[in-house]
């Protein structure tokens, strides 16, 4: 298929979500287009990660379809789709017993590569994040501090080189001027590699940073998308209560 005519990286059309009685998303249309950061913002329980957990099938749909590359999640082997998307939490979940080399090359070395491209690859990418490898790489976990781990994250996520990011509230534990400084790290990092990346987070400050552009979620409903920017002039309530927060 051809990249015209995949013009999304991942589409989700139609798409609901019940755990048991309740409507998690509700018949949710959208296109996260390719090489642009797609901000996912909203209350707790609106939706946001349900979304997320859909793109890379950790859960499924009652109905409607979601693709990815072109392809229906239902095509794809479980963990080939996974391979193909990194994923960033906010508990980060590195391995406590793994150095932090071989965290980052985690994927690769599940892919089977070579002890020598894997240290490359991690040195690289350790280097990408503001870590100097020589002083990170033997390290564990739990000798990190908190945006240190973070990093660690972020690399982890881009080792197999994926063309998918998914990010779920990655910054929301640190502490004001860590966070900041990893949202504008992030961003241009973002912008440099030109990945398709979907970002959730409840700050409307940090989605008008990161965003291309920025679908608000509410009930499980997209009720806003487009370039955050306009947020502030959409007549919507919920819209409108967020860009307030802009203002204070």
């Amino acid at each position: 298929m051809t990249e015209a005519v995949v013009a999304s990286s991942v589409s989700l059309r139609g798409v609901t979500v019940h755990f048991g009685t309740q409507v998690a998303v509700r018949d949710l249309n959208l296109e996260i287009p390719r090489g642009k950061t797609v901000v996912l913002l909203g209350r707790s329980g609106s939706g946001k990660t349900t979304t997320l957990k859909l793109i890379n099938a950790l859960c499924k749909p009652r109905s409607g379809e979601v693709t990815v590359e072109g392809r229906a999640i239902t095509e794809w082997e479980p963990h080939r789709l996974r391979r193909t998307i990194g994923y960033v939490i906010q508990e980060i979940g590195l391995f406590p017993h793994f150095t932090v080399e071989r965290n980052v090359a985690l994927v690769p070395e599940l892919e089977g590569w070579d002890p020598a491209r894997r240290q490359a690859r991690a040195t690289e990418l350790l280097t990408l994040v503001g870590l100097d490898p020589e002083g990170f790489r033997t390290r564990y976990p739990a000798e990190l501090s908190g945006g240190q781990r973070q990093r660690v994250g972020i690399a982890r996520a881009l080792a197999a080189d994926p063309p998918i990011l998914l990010l779920d509230e990655p910054f929301g534990a640190l502490d004001p001027l860590t966070r900041a400084d990893l949202q504008r790290e992030f961003a241009n990092l973002a912008r440099r590699l030109r990945k398709t990346v979907v970002f959730v987070t409840h700050d409307v400050r940090e989605a008008m940073l990161l965003a291309h552009e920025l679908a608000l979620f509410e009930g499980g409903r997209v009720v806003f998308h487009g370039e955050p920017e306009a947020l502030r002039i959409s007549t919507h309530p919920e819209a409108r209560a967020f860009a307030a927060v802009l203002d204070q």
